[in-house]
């Protein structure tokens, strides 16, 4: 389909102001994509200095069944919702766990992963730090702004150490100056098979929670767009593939 029938026809369901902006972006020819760029393996560069990843793939596969192009912002996960309500983007494709919190601000897509939150240490560690109760007193990293820094905060007792993103808590874990960390069970899979850290997981938090495309609120018009497109490359295959290539097994169901 056109983008200028896409847009004619979501233009004839949708009217008044709060759908402009969304409208403008299906007709543009680019969707501006706000992601980190330093969180293997769903956005990273490899060697050759190519952003690469899950997430990566999944926002150009729905840039593609929109007709867009996509442009990457690279932004440090602690402002990267204000960037995204600040329009410095369209939406956020960055492992965004969807939390009742975050929706009273923001909108999202449909589900196109679930993961659970996991307990990281050094590989060398013996402690028993397999639940929230275990790590109270201890030193935990965490990305700042992330709902697993609400996690550990609602918990209570834990000495959590925010970071602006996974890479420097990984790098102080790694080096003992913090005790512990919280991140996605897929990160700790992914770290584990490829070597790159002295690192091992190890309790999970709790069960397999939403991860979506995040938007600003007005955005109507084009999270309609996007749960098309996301419907559409999981029925030709797409998705299956690109999940399969990352992690060896289909990651969009919670079981």
């Amino acid at each position: 389909m056109k983008r200028t029938i896409l847009g004619l026809a979501l233009a004839a369901a949708l009217t008044g102001p709060a759908h402009a902006a969304s409208l403008n972006t299906l007709t543009s020819g680019t969707l501006t994509i706000g992601m980190e760029g330093t969180y293997a393996p769903f956005t990273y560069k490899n060697e050759q200095g190519v952003l690469t990843g899950f997430d990566v793939d999944i926002a150009t596969a729905v840039a593609a069944k929109l007709n867009l192009k996509p442009k990457f912002v690279l932004t440090e996960w602690s402002g990267i919702l204000a960037g995204l309500q600040a329009s410095k983007f369209d939406a956020v494709v960055n492992q965004v766990g969807v939390s009742a919190e975050r929706q009273k601000s923001l909108l999202f897509s449909a589900p196109y992963a679930y993961s659970s939150a996991q307990i990281i240490v050094k590989k060398t560690s013996t402690a028993a730090l397999d639940s929230l109760a275990a790590l109270k007193g201890k030193r935990v990293g965490v990305g700042l702004g992330s709902n697993y820094e609400q996690m550990l905060r609602t918990a209570g007792g834990i000495n959590i150490v925010t970071y602006p993103g996974a890479p420097e808590y990984l790098a102080d874990l790694a080096a003992g100056r913090i005790d512990a960390a919280v991140n996605d069970r897929l990160l700790v899979g992914y770290l584990i098979k490829q070597g790159w850290l002295p690192v091992k997981g190890a309790g999970i938090l709790d069960e397999p929670q939403p991860v979506a495309i995040a938007m600003r609120k007005n955005s109507t018009a084009l999270k309609a767009a996007m749960d098309r497109a996301l419907l559409q490359i999981k029925a030709d295959g797409t998705y299956n593939k690109i999940s399969r290539k990352w992690f060896g097994q289909d990651v969009s169901k919670a079981n």
